[in-house]
């Protein structure tokens, strides 16, 4: 049986390094403890934000001064837990962490609605007596947008504090799928049983032999059954927090709450789902060719992942993929690409994966760290992607904390799924241009096809889904399991039409943890469109394109990200960059029609 293995019997340099965010446990204590003794300093200032300048100025300062060393707290609770999900220790501190996070937002919820008392010329009166207010002006022009939808202080104290229990939905499901999960064995073409998990679920599907993908495909989906009634009650409930929360703030639905915080108009996410449906014979093309290159009369969902290329994928080790990675940015200038290396020697990477280890992959950090990145690491084609994707969001932080104020330093998701997606282009240019090896190659172009059908067809096809449960939801029906699977497999036989879609495949929307993050999912397949827009422009203009793009990752959220993106050459209030996008992929699907 494969074995997957303890913590402590991976080496040291394959495991990120906490320890320069605090150097023990010990330390942690000490900074929770401190926050938590001085956030009644903060709440001290209730009623007085906007006495004067000076006053509105120790606020802000304080509540900043607070909430990074939050962050901090949270961050390395996080991932700490995150290493070993069983680890007991661990969760209890970040549940600790989730809790002071709470109890500090809720001792800083006074102050936009006092901010909101005001209008724009008294605040710009106070940045008038007191440069040092001059950074904040995009944060008080967001702050009087949302005023319509912020409600008196003491609601807004209420609502800070019940965030670990309108989260709790998506808490209950990351422990069940992570720690309490147990997939079964299966055996491979040598009679050997190859353990399932959440990790390397779709490595095994892309195995070459047919009945040991679909023994693979029955046995997790199987196992999902089993909970279905417990994952369907999780996540209704999350969708009922999400449409609660909304109303709450004087919303009509949860997706208009959802956008507007980063000042996107619906119409961008109408656009996307819009767009993806013209154009689904795109999609039904590369499942034709897929089914041609295997052989097979009919496409069946254990398929979807196998490979177009003859032979296995060829292992790519992580060093390999570290240099393939590092110079494949070199369009992005000297200074990313030696940030990026500096980054993968400074023990920024979790690589491996290990008994317990969360499952997928994420970039991570604070204003005040250095960036960290969780994979589980699997020694081929698609996890040199992932790194790829993940060393984007970690360049995005580092560069926008360097250049940014701490009200800055984050960014929306909107735009950090561009940053990891243009990577991900970089590197398919860069491997397409360099590697002679045909074997290679074809897997490289492969991969890049899977990457597009499964960042812009099937998010755009989860983004569906979620606006979908959310509307029957909010309309009063009732999100059963029943009803959830037949909303899923309702799309998944529109998207896939010519392919089979079985009962097992309905369950599908149990396995997506990003469901439980309201209206994220969609962000993938703008962040695609609207990387391949920035890639072509970087790659045809050259340096020119390539500083705009760098000022967008260092502006952080100074702007809105449709203007950050604006700045660089896209505009995602049109459909153009999705459709644009599709041609690209329609494109790449003709060019291994044409390697056949």
């Amino acid at each position: 049986m494969s074995s997957v293995p303890e913590r402590s019997d991976i080496d040291e340099a394959y495991k990120w390094d906490l320890e320069s965010m605090f150097v023990g446990d010990d330390a942690w204590e000490d900074a929770y403890e401190d926050v938590q003794e001085r956030l009644d300093e903060l709440q001290a200032f209730e009623g007085q934000v906007t006495e004067d300048a000076e006053t509105l100025l120790d606020v802000l300062e304080l509540r900043e001064e607070l909430m990074r060393e939050v962050s901090n707290v949270a961050a390395y609770a996080r991932m700490r837990s995150d290493e070993d999900t069983t680890n007991q220790e661990y969760q209890a501190l970040s549940a600790r962490a989730q809790s002071l996070a709470s109890q500090a937002s809720s001792a800083a919820s006074f102050i936009e609605p006092e901010l909101q008392q005001v209008d724009r010329d008294t605040l710009q009166g106070f940045v008038d007596s007191e440069p040092a207010l001059e950074p904040y002006g995009h944060y008080f022009d967001d702050v009087l947008r949302m005023k319509p939808h912020t409600r008196s202080p003491e609601i807004e104290e209420l609502l800070a504090e019940l965030s670990e229990v309108t989260g709790a939905a998506g808490d209950v499901y990351s422990m069940l799928s992570n720690a309490d999960m147990e997939f079964p064995a299966v055996d491979d073409t040598e009679g050997e049983p190859q353990r399932i998990t959440q990790s390397n679920f779709t490595s095994l599907l892309k195995n070459r032999d047919r009945e040991f993908r679909q023994r693979v495909y029955e046995a997790y989906f199987e196992e999902w059954g089993e909970f279905r009634n417990t994952v369907s009650t999780a996540y209704k409930n999350s969708v009922k927090a999400n449409s609660k929360l909304a109303t709450a703030r004087n919303y009509d639905t949860a997706r208009e709450a959802s956008l507007d915080g980063a000042n996107i108009p619906v119409e961008v996410y109408d656009n996307l789902l819009e767009s993806v449906r013209d154009n689904l014979d795109v999609l039904h093309r590369h499942a034709d060719l897929k089914r041609e290159r295997l052989g097979v009369d009919e496409l069946q969902m254990w398929d979807l992942y196998a490979p177009l290329t003859d032979s296995d994928s060829p292992d790519i080790e992580y060093e390999q993929a570290k240099e393939w990675v590092i110079e494949a940015v070199a369009p992005l200038g000297e200074d990313y690409q030696q940030r990026l290396a500096d980054g993968l020697d400074s023990r920024w990477v979790d690589v491996y994966e290990n008994e317990g280890k969360r499952s997928g992959a994420y970039s991570s950090g604070t204003y005040d760290s250095q960036p960290y990145i969780l994979m589980n690491y699997q020694d081929d084609v698609t996890s040199m992607y992932t790194l790829a994707h993940e060393l984007g969001h970690s360049l995005h932080t580092q560069l926008s904390s360097e250049e940014q104020p701490y009200v800055y330093s984050s960014y929306e998701i909107f735009t950090a799924e561009v940053a990891s997606t243009v990577n991900e282009a970089l590197l398919t240019e860069y491997l397409l241009d360099t590697v002679e090896d045909e074997t290679l190659r074809r897997h490289i172009l492969d991969e890049y096809l899977e990457r597009f059908r499964s960042t812009l067809f099937r998010q755009t096809m989860f983004a569906d889904f979620e606006h979908q449960a959310h509307e029957l939801s909010e309309a009063g029906g009732a999100l059963t399991a029943d009803t959830l699977d037949e909303l899923y497999g309702d799309l998944k036989r529109e998207y896939y039409a010519n392919a089979t879609v079985d009962e097992h495949i309905t369950r599908e929307w149990m396995r997506i943890p990003h469901f439980y993050y309201g209206f994220y999912v969609y962000q993938y397949a703008t962040g695609i469109s609207a990387a391949n827009a920035l890639v072509e422009g970087i790659l045809d203009e050259g340096e020119p394109a390539a500083e705009r793009y760098l000022d967008f990752l260092k502006k952080g959220s100074r702007e809105y990200p449709l203007e950050l993106l604006d700045g660089a050459g896209v505009d995602m209030a049109s459909p153009d960059p999705v459709e644009s996008a599709i041609a690209a992929y329609d494109e790449y699907v003709g060019e291994f029609e044409d390697l056949s």
